[in-house]
């Protein structure tokens, strides 16, 4: 039997859940331009913890969103989730971004060739890695731009956009094409969580890092001090 707390926060959305076995119990989220994370996650937390009727010591793990996403965002989500681990002495489970987006988009959606979810990043451009209907990967996350060159890889298949970032794709000139535009979630999370606990598949809490696949870059302020 478990309980595993669910961390998302590699998008604007900020998500928290609580699961049982593979099945969600509660959810809080918030998706807002301005990213609320640091004010929200906790205050998520202690409310499906308190709408569960579950007490802290009774968590068996904590599942995390991995990235690729926000700096901001997943820095928040990761830690929150260490410093719980490290409290109550549970392991921590993280999953990727990008295959959590594909494996509830083809549990979903079915009847695609190519699944290809898209976490927004900066103008024109995501972070994506396509995976086939079985769920595999058939190249290596990367950040693109979305562009002629990129739509060529795809546009002999049927497929399908899924994720925060998949609205970039209105003017693709795929013929075959389907966007479903949504942001990651803790509900995409409770029965892949489960399957990794029963598989004991854990992180190393001391040298575990959130996936940024790009370095943070601060932008300046257009603002003049004196």
């Amino acid at each position: 039997m478990s309980l595993i707390l669910l961390i998302e926060s590699s998008s604007r959305n900020c998500s928290v859940g609580i699961a049982e076995n593979g099945q969600l119990l509660y959810c809080a989220e918030l998706s807002m331009d301005q990213y609320v994370h640091a004010e929200k996650l906790h205050l998520f937390a202690e409310e499906v913890m308190r709408k569960a009727n579950k007490k802290w010591t009774q968590l068996s793990a904590v599942c995390v969103g991995r990235g690729p996403g926000s700096y901001t965002g997943l820095r928040i989500g990761i830690s929150a989730a260490k410093g719980i681990c490290f409290s109550l002495s549970i392991p921590l489970i993280a999953i990727d971004t990008l295959e959590m987006l594909a494996r509830w988009a083809i549990y979903h959606h079915q009847g695609f060739g190519l699944y290809c979810p898209m976490i927004d990043a900066r103008r024109m451009e995501v972070y994506t890695r396509t995976f086939d209907v079985t769920g595999q990967p058939i190249d290596e996350t990367r950040a693109v731009i979305l562009d002629e060159i990129f739509y060529n890889e795809l546009k002999e298949s049927k497929v399908l956009f899924i994720g925060d970032g998949a609205f970039k794709c209105n003017e693709s000139g795929i013929k075959d094409q389907q966007i479903v535009s949504t942001e990651p979630g803790v509900k995409m999370m409770a029965e892949i969580s489960e399957q990794k606990f029963l598989q004991n598949q854990f992180e190393n809490l001391a040298l575990f890092e959130p996936f940024y696949l790009k370095d943070f870059i601060a932008l300046k302020s257009k603002t003049k001090i004196f």
